[in-house]
């Protein structure tokens, strides 16, 4: 995998496994999750491998009806795209993992590879080099038939909207329909997986979009502490109060609601500073977040 970081890119591969976690939320007690997991002492490493414990769990998810018990996942960013050699490099990995791990044999892996657009080359090379047969399975998903190994290519744009939130929405350009939907059901899921990685990405590549939402949320007078609940729960309230709240509250006085947002901003950032307090923040952090008086902190701790 490459180093996204170092060559100016923005680093997908947390998110995505976030993404798959929240996917597979409703298996997440019978899965484990290997991350980047290192094959050799050298640096050959799978983006991620999800196990299922027990080996006979059915998986009905539309993404994870293939599996076995070792399932191998390739995810290739927005930025990137899945080449033929990706998919050679990643099948060699899978041979390699069979031989090198414990108590595991080759037919209890699978192959999953996730990329955002159409891989037409991949696929001509797998139909008429490889001799192989594709079936699209459901909308986005390819089946690869021929092979010993259970294959499938997924283009994650074509996912459905209703079945494959999390990792369809990690893109650019995110729907606001979409985003609005993130919000929603992320309320009660942090506790378990996180979403500081995936909301982060979000944040760097969608701003306006959560911009929007909460520019909306007061337009029309509505309470937008899920905002604030949900970014503190993630672990990413500084960077949402910088990038979004407080952009909010500027274009807010632009609109001439100025009156409204400074009412807002007090009651927003006095529900910011409990929720960082319940999770055992110092003052001195909550104050430099939130910009409250030490008075009304203290009050607050009490």
């Amino acid at each position: 995998m490459k180093n996204e970081k170092s060559s100016g890119k923005l680093n997908w591969h947390p998110a995505f496994l976030q993404a798959i976690q929240h996917e597979l939320y409703d298996y997440l007690d019978f899965l484990e999750f290997k991350y980047e997991y290192q094959l050799t002492t050298e640096p050959l490493r799978i983006d991620l491998i999800v196990i299922k414990k027990p080996r006979d769990l059915i998986i009905e998810k539309n993404i994870g009806k293939i599996f076995r018990s070792e399932n191998i996942l390739e995810y290739k960013s927005p930025d990137d795209y899945l080449s033929i050699k990706d998919f050679l490099k990643v099948y060699a990995y899978a041979n390699l993992y069979a031989a090198i791990t414990p108590d595991v044999d080759f037919s209890d892996i699978t192959l999953t590879f996730i990329e955002s657009r159409y891989p037409r080359k991949l696929l001509k090379y797998l139909t008429e080099i490889r001799k192989y047969n594709i079936e699209e399975t459901s909308s986005g998903i390819y089946s690869v038939l021929g092979d010993y190994l259970p294959i499938q290519i997924i283009e994650s744009k074509r996912l459905s909207d209703r079945e494959n939130l999390w990792l369809k929405s990690l893109k650019y350009n995110l729907e606001i329909s979409n985003a609005d939907a993130i919000i929603k059901e992320s309320e009660n899921r942090t506790e378990r997986v996180s979403l500081s990685a995936y909301f982060s990405i979000l944040l760097d590549t969608n701003p306006d979009i959560f911009e929007e939402l909460q520019n909306m949320a007061v337009r029309t007078r509505k309470k937008r502490e899920t905002f604030e609940e949900v970014f503190t729960k993630a672990g990413i309230i500084p960077e949402w109060m910088e990038r979004g709240f407080k952009k909010g509250i500027v274009q807010g006085r632009e609109e001439g609601l100025e009156e409204g947002f400074e009412h807002g901003r007090e009651e927003a950032s006095i529900q910011i500073a409990k929720n960082l307090l319940a999770k055992g923040s110092t003052p001195q952090f909550v104050q430099e977040i939130t910009g409250l008086s030490p008075d009304k902190i203290n009050e607050l701790n009490i």
